[in-house]
């Protein structure tokens, strides 16, 4: 299964923080992430939410999957 990935801005959009706060969740491993082969960081979007209950999820998550599209 292939995770979907986002870049810093994106995902600081759809959750509605700013770029740093997604830096400072990467440095203290709140969320999971990847570098691309030319270095760019590259959120994993399923890592976003600490709270699986969470309501907001379903509604970023819903945006997040009309952002990306499905790799199947």
């Amino acid at each position: 299964m292939d995770r979907q990935t986002l870049s810093i801005m994106k995902a600081s959009e759809l959750v509605g923080v700013s770029r740093r706060t997604i830096y400072n969740w990467i440095a203290s491993g709140k969320v999971e992430y990847v570098r691309t082969a030319g270095g760019s960081v590259r959120i994993f979007a399923d890592s976003l939410w600490r709270s699986p209950n969470d309501p907001s999820r379903v509604r970023v998550a819903a945006a997040v999957a009309a952002v990306v599209p499905s790799q199947h």
